[in-house]
């Protein structure tokens, strides 16, 4: 089917199946695709008697907990042809105003019995969903007009791990590309099971795919590996999905020992390349399942490679799939020859998105996506990435890859956690350093011994701190240019760290 919008994926699903169960959040009232339908519709009457119209912007304040309030509130907000604004609700004030205040949003909803949003943006009022929900009938009408398929749908601010966070437009056509066929995704599950977060592109693709996919999407309030664990093994999940954090949390708790976890068939690791450590432990933990590494952007989605779990190709993303594809080329986009280490860029199926209210930005070229990767092909057309482009390493006349150290260094037995940044010296510019996460204590110079037949002399960590956990933002990634700070300032990253002498 092609010209879909997000509001008629929910219209079309709960004509069809209107008992189905769309989304279940784990202690609360399965949703289906009848009550999505009926609430969503009633919050959007509640948004048109605001005022809110074609084109405005809503902000979306909710926590994980609230994915069911959420679900509806999304929807509400597109039937009123506003454009929604997923936004959590760990985010910091200040950062939740420069969010609103960006997008000139008319109005912010959030979670019931949540504090409302700070004042001090642009727009001005707050309300519940219940707030929003008027005494009109369901089937009363939500708008003057459906929004079309080329109409602003979403705004998903980027991480900001290196600047102030961006807003990633996407239209219905972007959202909706690939749904709507016959052979709904993941065919052979009854229930996905996931721990993403609201405010997340994972987590908007898996709003999707309860939407669309024909698993019920099951997620819960907080992830613990031993909740994420039982969750999979009562529903006999057949799809799950993750980050490669939660995989190692999995792994190092044992889970695998105590829960059933042989219904799994498909284990999909998104938002950070999946260390082949950790892939190849996986393995063991989810005996029937495929381990699938998904690679894409908030700005390129759904442009994505996928990489099923093989041990001969070690750190390799994947290839390009469903209609899109990838080059490296030069910052200005122009092609380089293969093998080449060059700039990552990847080009959607789907209508492009653009970062809101810049759209001269160099991140958008000709329907190609600047990832901020660097990486090369094979001559297979397997992607492997080198490092991010802001997180190599310059020390003195060598680049060092922190991808490249950070899976050396994984295959310490003692390592849970690895996280290599650069980080300033009065000859060399910049040398490497290294925060891990340990399961018995490891001293630096044990760990640079361990790592010298394994890299070269220039990518060794000068500086080893052992940390009790890596820093992460909202969306699960970890926060190198905080690591860089305070190392470089000279106190401990978390409290009880120990930084190893320089080598």
């Amino acid at each position: 089917m092609v010209n879909l919008t997000v509001p008629q994926l929910l219209r079309d699903r709960a004509l069809a199946d209107p008992e189905g169960v769309a989304l279940i959040v784990q202690g609360s009232a399965p949703l289906t695709y009848g009550q999505w339908e009926e609430r969503s519709t009633e919050l959007a009457n509640g948004l048109v008697e605001r005022g809110v119209g074609g084109g405005d912007r809503v902000g979306l304040v909710f926590g994980n907990g609230d994915w069911t309030d959420y679900a509806v509130a999304f929807l509400g907000v597109l039937k009123a042809g506003a454009a929604a604004v997923p936004l959590s609700d760990r985010l910091a004030p200040a950062d939740l105003r420069f969010m609103l205040d960006h997008c000139r949003a008319a109005g912010a909803v959030h979670a019931e019995g949540a504090q409302a949003p700070p004042g001090g943006w642009t727009g001005g009022w707050t309300a519940t969903p219940d707030g929003l929900r008027t005494r009109a009938a369901a089937e009363t009408s939500y708008g003057k007009a459906d929004p079309g398929p080329g109409d602003l749908a979403q705004i998903l601010y980027t991480s900001g791990t290196t600047g102030r966070p961006k807003g990633v437009s996407a239209t219905h056509a972007n959202l909706a590309h690939g749904c709507g066929g016959r052979r709904r995704p993941f065919a052979h599950s009854r229930h996905l099971v996931h721990a993403f977060p609201i405010g997340s592109n994972a987590g908007q693709t898996m709003l999707i795919n309860a939407l669309d996919a024909r698993p019920a999407v099951v997620t819960l309030p907080r992830f613990t590996p031993g909740r994420f664990a039982a969750l999979i093994e009562s529903y006999r999940a057949g799809t799950v999905f993750l980050v490669p954090a939660m995989a190692i949390e999995l792994l190092n708790a044992g889970v695998a020992e105590r829960h059933d976890l042989s219904s799994v068939l498909l284990l999909g690791s998104a938002a950070a390349p999946l260390p082949s450590a950790v892939a190849a432990a996986l393995t063991g933990a989810f005996p029937n399942a495929t381990i699938a590494n998904y690679y894409t952007s908030t700005e390129a989605a759904p442009a994505q490679t996928i990489m099923m779990f093989d041990p001969e190709r070690p750190g390799s993303v994947g290839r390009a799939v469903a209609g899109g594809r990838v080059r490296i080329a030069t910052a200005q986009g122009e092609p380089l020859p293969q093998g080449e280490t060059g700039e990552v860029w990847m080009r959607s199926p789907a209508a492009p998105r653009s970062y809101y209210g810049d759209p001269g930005s160099g991140t958008f070229r000709d329907g190609w996506v600047r990832m901020g990767d660097l990486g090369y092909l094979d001559p297979d057309g397997y992607l492997y990435l080198v490092d991010r482009e802001s997180d190599v390493v310059k020390s003195g006349a060598y680049k060092v890859s922190t991808l490249h150290v950070e899976e050396a260094v994984f295959e310490h037995p003692a390592v849970v956690e690895a996280a290599a940044f650069g980080v300033p010296h009065p000859v060399l510019g910049t040398v490497v350093a290294v925060a891990v996460v340990t399961r018995a204590p490891l001293a630096a110079e044990e760990l640079r011994v361990f790592l010298s037949g394994r890299l070269a002399p220039q990518e060794v960590p000068a500086h080893v701190v052992e940390v009790p956990a890596l820093p992460r933002n909202t969306g699960g990634k970890v926060d190198k240019r905080a690591l860089r700070e305070v190392l470089t300032a000279g106190t401990a990253p978390v409290p009880g760290a120990a930084e190893g002498a320089p080598a």
